[in-house]
């Protein structure tokens, strides 16, 4: 069973990570996002979440955005391959979330590390960083060394790759 947002506040919690969330409509885009979100201060995530034709799945965090070449991607990030978008199902079952609420907030829910998390430099030039907590109906901000951390916490050790242009 996915973890639930209040699940994630309380395991951000238990390593003294600190954040804050901003509770909004839906918003399924980057466009939607931009268009609702108001003044958050940080880098606004957008997130890829894709496969090779071995099964192996990346989920790429980059900046909103940030333009990254699905035809040469596979280079840089260690796939097999051309990569493809996976499928929705596939989306749920190892992060825990629907399309629209990609996050990497969701590597909470790959307990069986299937997915290598793989994050753009110039997003993390950024102090403060904004992903989906879960849902598509809120945005969490948090320290870029406090991802870093729960993303170890999680048994995730990410990639920072130079990926978009």
């Amino acid at each position: 069973m996915p973890k639930s947002p209040d699940e994630l506040f309380a395991f951000l919690a238990d390593l003294g990570i600190t954040v804050k969330t901003v509770n909004h409509p839906p918003l399924f885009t980057v466009a939607d996002s931009q268009a609702l979100r108001g003044e958050i201060d940080g880098g606004h995530t957008k997130n890829l979440f894709l496969k090779d034709k071995k099964d192996n799945f990346f989920l790429v965090t980059v900046e909103e955005d940030a333009v990254v070449d699905l035809k040469s991607i596979h280079n840089l990030i260690g796939a097999a391959g051309r990569v493809s978008f996976g499928k929705p199902e596939r989306l749920a079952e190892l992060l825990g979330v629907a399309p629209g609420s990609v996050t990497v907030l969701g590597a909470i829910n790959d307990h069986e590390k299937r997915v290598k998390i793989i994050l753009d430099e110039k997003l993390m030039q950024h102090d403060l960083i904004n992903a989906h907590p879960l849902t598509n109906e809120a945005t969490t901000t948090i320290a870029r060394d406090d991802l870093l951390r729960f993303l170890e916490a999680t048994g995730h050790h990410p990639m920072i790759l130079k990926l978009s242009s």
